[in-house]
């Protein structure tokens, strides 16, 4: 049986994807490969006839016929699927559907999951799915599937329970870390077209970029960002926050062309394998599209695979600041081999290593500073802060009475307070006799991790405006070199 090696191959975030999403990455094909002989040849034809014999007992005697070649996929699914999380055996039609996933459009729930402990982890939810308007979260735990028990199920069988027909409805039910008892989660299938970077202001002057996922769209997007934000701010960027978190990951080169968007020289990451010839090196070329300007990565535990490789390089080369909650840990790369009748085989071949030489795989990235997920909330006293000017017999600032500018009335001394604030906003206005007054709803600030990355952005705005000079480390290495600043 011949075996033929694509190119595009894989390095998959997390095992299979709910009609959802598997994330892929590319690898070099790989020379000539040395037989490892694990075992006598006489024990491996042992063996193979102990299969034989296995098999022909399976079709004669089960209690239901069952057709050889579903035999045969369920054997390649076991062998491979026990070996790690993240090698498979896919049917033709899964890979059809694997290769239209990494052009970004597909149907399904938009959900990355992997196996644990004979249940289904969810890694996280694709922005703008149906997963994601749902409420699905990170590390949920999915137990039932339209009221069918996932215990028992393989990984295949129960993504094949999750998929069905646009506009059909799915109930899972879900174990959430922290909740009292399972959560009952209704979910409608539908065509999944991911968008995979989105970017807006920030506070006036902070670029934001989200990246949920890495397909073919992504560098081209990433690049048109730094476009439309440059257009947008008018020249006022004072740094970039580059948010990753709950990106599963995706194809290896979009990975690397990401980074080298931010780095001017260095490598990138580097794979290995069993065999030398699986060894590579992936290197930054000149020019950084940020243009030197500060950059915040965020990271959380949906973070994985591709995203940690960005992540990774970005860290090591101390080119941004990276913040949030330790990444998934995905570290290994994946080769997509096709087999005979169209199917294919998804296969680890190789660990991947930030540019320092770490592998993540098991362990993750840590983020330089740690934010854990969190609801900002304003407290207000009913009493009110009390300042100086508040005291009774406070010493006056000494300024002439026209120069005595109080721009807040509740700050002068009592009895001297006015009763409305001058252009106070119709909406805050006493409502007129006769009418119901219209509250206007407070702007909560839900995303904390987002708030953090942005005022440490203003600090270090407010750093080299002061005098300092933020200097990226290329330009610390030249300084070096030099000896000229």
């Amino acid at each position: 049986m011949t075996m033929k090696k694509k190119l595009i191959a894989a390095g998959s975030t997390l095992a299979i994807v709910v009609a959802l999403t598997t994330s892929w990455t590319v690898i070099a094909a790989p020379g000539k490969r040395t037989a490892g002989v694990s075992s006598t040849p006489t024990e491996t034809y042992r063996a193979l006839t102990l299969f034989g014999d296995v098999f022909e007992q399976v079709r004669l005697n089960y209690v239901e016929p069952v057709e050889d070649k579903k035999l045969i996929e369920y054997a390649l699914n076991g062998m491979l699927s026990n070996l790690d999380p993240h090698s498979n055996y896919m049917s033709a039609e899964e890979t059809r559907s694997m290769s239209i996933q990494n052009r970004g459009e597909f149907g399904g729930l938009g959900i990355e999951v992997t196996m644990e402990n004979g249940v289904v982890k969810v890694v996280s939810p694709i922005d703008d799915t149906p997963a994601s308007r749902a409420g699905m979260q990170s590390g949920d735990l999915i137990v039932e599937i339209d009221g069918l028990q996932v215990m028992g199920l393989t990984m295949n069988e129960a993504v094949d329970k999750m998929r069905g027909r646009v506009g059909s409805e799915v109930v899972l039910t879900v174990v959430r870390p922290g909740a009292q008892e399972p959560l009952k989660i209704k979910l409608i299938r539908d065509t999944i077209q991911i968008r995979s970077v989105k970017s807006r202001i920030e506070n006036g002057n902070v670029g934001y970029i989200r990246m949920s996922a890495f397909n073919s769209q992504t560098y081209p997007g990433l690049k048109k960002a730094f476009s439309d934000l440059e257009k947008e701010a008018g020249g006022k960027l004072i740094g970039y926050v580059l948010d990753l978190r709950n990106n599963p990951g995706g194809l290896l080169d979009q990975a690397i062309m990401v980074s080298d968007a931010f780095l001017d020289k260095g490598e990138i990451v580097s794979t290995r394998g069993r065999n030398p010839e699986d060894m590579r090196r992936d290197l930054a070329s000149s020019g950084d599209l940020a243009k030197g300007l500060p950059v915040v990565v965020l990271i959380n535990g949906g973070s994985a695979s591709a995203s940690e490789i960005v992540a990774g390089a970005l860290q090591d080369h101390k080119r941004a600041i990276l913040m949030g909650t330790q990444s998934f840990g995905k570290g290994s790369v994946q080769t997509l081999l096709d087999v005979p009748g169209g199917g294919s085989i998804k296969l680890t071949t190789a660990r991947y290593y930030t540019p320092s030489g770490r592998s993540i795989q098991a362990t993750g990235i840590t983020p330089d500073i740690v934010v854990e997920r969190a609801k900002l909330v304003e407290e207000k006293s009913k009493f009110g802060e009390v300042h100086e000017a508040d005291l009774k017999g406070a010493l006056s600032n000494g300024l002439k009475k026209e120069d005595d500018k109080v721009d807040d009335p509740t700050l002068l001394p009592e009895g001297q307070q006015k009763e409305a604030v001058p252009n106070q906003p119709e909406a805050n206005k006493p409502a007129a006799p006769g009418k119901q007054a219209t509250a206007t709803p407070e702007k909560e600030t839900d995303d904390y991790q987002l708030l953090r990355a942005v005022d440490l952005l203003q600090g270090i705005s407010l750093y080299t405006q002061a005098g300092a000079t933020f200097k990226t480390p290329e330009a610390l290495v030249n300084e070096k070199k030099t000896g000229q600043p």
